[in-house]
């Protein structure tokens, strides 16, 4: 069996929305570009044929991998989450008790993180996000990193 991905609605909507314009769209701008290459003769030396072949392959990949995350998606609905403790879909602002610096995060599933959005989405199962997963407010997490172990304090929990 298929391993679960947790996701919120946002991300099941972008990965639906991928995989409808690469079956849509690039699906047949890179079979127009292969008919293109074939049109060009001996296929044993045709550099474009062999490029448009590849481009065929990553992009018939990748739709394979969208439509495995749709059918093992479970879809974490957030009027069921409750901003009690640190879950799938919240935000949350902690404190780094060594240096006082105050961060947000999002906590989302692992192909949802995007650590340069506002504020910077991070997974549940990233050592960040499984530290913080099921803390309450005012609970400390610590979390180990390169630099070694670092503790938040959660101060706001949120949607």
């Amino acid at each position: 069996m298929a391993e679960e991905i947790l996701l919120t609605q946002e991300g099941y909507d972008k990965i639906v929305a991928e995989r409808d314009e690469l079956a849509a769209v690039k699906r047949k701008e890179v079979s127009e570009r292969l008919k293109e290459a074939i049109s060009y003769g001996d296929l044993s030396e045709n550099t474009e044929y062999d490029a448009a072949k590849d481009e065929q392959a990553e992009l018939e990949n990748r739709i394979y991998k969208l439509e495995n995350m749709i059918r093992n998606a479970k879809i974490v609905k957030e009027d069921e989450i409750s901003e009690d403790v640190v879950n799938l879909g919240l935000k949350v602002k902690l404190k780094d008790m060594a240096t006082k610096e105050v961060v947000e995060f999002e906590i989302v599933g692992a192909t949802q993180a995007d650590p340069f959005a506002e504020p910077p989405k991070i997974s549940n199962e990233s050592p960040v996000g499984q530290a913080l997963l099921g803390k309450k407010k005012g609970q400390t997490a610590e979390v180990n990193t390169p630099d070694g172990v670092t503790t938040y304090k959660i101060q706001k929990i949120s949607k």
